[in-house]
């Protein structure tokens, strides 16, 4: 009998996660309403420097991103009843450091870490907001003590994300690239860059993948991650000035059909 309920209750949960996917997703496919997004504060190296960046957070940190989606919605054609593609909230800081994903990427594994980090999003929300569509969970480090952060993620399942950037007012810009980047995941988009290289895709990975002079591309697509300089260099985007959604990454979003 017990171990008929386990299975049952078992059979419930990922029945309720099910729903709640599609639901999320069926929101995302019409982009008629703002999606509401939660930003989650991590302390990722409990320094005091890093302590003190968290403090001086607040809603327009992020308000930049918001701003850019909305602009390159628009570009699509994308205009919503009312609001902006997303709305953005800071949630109080996060005390937690979420589970790490496994090495070697065993399928098995991913699927198990992937609901870890579910039930971890579940137990660390900090939000006052009800169910945000998605939630992003935003880590930051001490660029004095860490040159390399750790790679970010994020699960279109779940519609979750954690991104790894600096505590630096001096890095913000391209912390929104990152946090973008990220985000645009939770929705459907796909990476656009070799993961051995980090080189974009041509032509998918490119801002401008028909222009007659090929190199140096101008901008980075968001999802491509650099702006591509020749065949096998490329530059990071100082900030979301310097990136676009392409035609593929809005297709995979449904701004376009």
């Amino acid at each position: 009998m017990f171990r008929r309920l386990r299975i049952f209750i078992l059979l419930f949960i990922l029945v309720s996660v099910a729903f709640s996917t599609w639901r999320a997703k069926a929101r995302v496919a019409n982009w008629r309403y703002p999606l509401s997004v939660a930003v989650y504060p991590i302390n990722g190296d409990q320094s005091a420097a890093t302590t003190a960046y968290i403090d001086g957070l607040n809603a327009d940190t992020f308000k930049p991103i918001a701003d850019y989606l909305d602009e390159e919605a628009k570009r699509f054609g994308v205009v919503l009843s009312y609001g902006q593609p997303v709305s953005l909230s800071l949630a109080p800081e996060v005390k937690r450091q979420p589970p790490d994903p496994p090495p070697g990427g065993n399928v098995l594994r991913v699927i198990l870490w992937s609901l870890q980090l579910r039930y971890w999003a579940y137990r660390a929300d900090t939000s006052s907001e009800t169910n945000p569509h998605i939630r992003m969970f935003v880590r930051f480090f001490d660029p004095a003590t860490h040159e390399v952060v750790p790679n970010s993620l994020g699960l279109e399942q779940g519609m979750i994300s954690v991104a790894n950037t600096y505590a630096s007012k001096k890095m913000e810009q391209r912390n929104n690239v990152v946090i973008a980047h990220e985000l645009l995941h939770t929705v459907g988009a796909h990476d656009k860059y070799d993961p051995k290289t980090n080189q974009p895709l041509h032509p998918q990975g490119y801002a401008e993948p028909d222009a007659q002079m090929l190199y140096p591309q101008r901008r980075a697509e968001i999802m491509g991650g650099r702006i591509p300089l020749s065949p096998s260099t490329a530059a990071m985007p100082r900030g979301l000035n310097e990136t676009l959604v392409g035609d593929v990454t809005a297709r995979e979003i449904h701004w376009i059909k």
